[in-house]
């Protein structure tokens, strides 16, 4: 299974125009500026959400940073 791993990483021009040439072919030339907006949308959503948990995360560790005043 492993093994397996290397050969998707050892792709040439020749191999990557025949993928684009298929997904050409199964999509159309219309559908895949749709399917790459929603690919954009999809990523930006979810570093949306990694900000967000990123912020959560930093929340509690700027709170206790800041000096208690007693008045």
């Amino acid at each position: 299974m492993l093994n397996l791993i290397p050969l998707f990483f050892n792709l040439g021009t020749g191999e990557i125009l025949i993928i684009v040439f298929v997904i050409l072919l199964l999509f159309g030339g219309k559908k895949i500026p749709e399917l790459m907006k929603g690919m954009g949308k999809g990523v930006r959503s979810f570093k949306d959400g990694m900000n967000e948990i990123e912020d959560e995360l930093k929340k509690p560790l700027e709170e206790n940073d800041k000096p208690v005043h007693n008045a």
